[in-house]
């Protein structure tokens, strides 16, 4: 059995859409007051996000900051500091 579209699977694979293995990790830090979302990064692995975490949260604790959330995240973020409406 031939089946074209397997053969083609390492020229998918270079699609940004499909690997996505060159997207750094960040920090993704979500506070309820004030209600803002952060990121934080970029990071070349989630072991390196999380080592860095304590003094982004210690920064945020400094600022009054509370109900804070964290979450190591692939991703891009075009915006790093998004303030949520209530």
């Amino acid at each position: 059995m031939h089946l074209p579209v397997l053969e083609n699977l390492p020229l998918l694979r270079n699609l940004p859409f499909i690997n996505n293995s060159n997207t750094p990790y960040w920090v993704k830090i979500r506070t309820t007051q004030p209600k803002c979302i952060y990121y934080f990064g970029p990071f070349d692995n989630p072991q390196e996000a999380k080592f860095n975490q304590n003094g982004y949260i210690e920064d945020l604790i400094g600022e009054n900051a509370s109900g804070i959330y964290v979450e190591i995240k692939k991703c891009k973020p075009k915006i790093l500091t998004v303030y949520e409406e209530e």
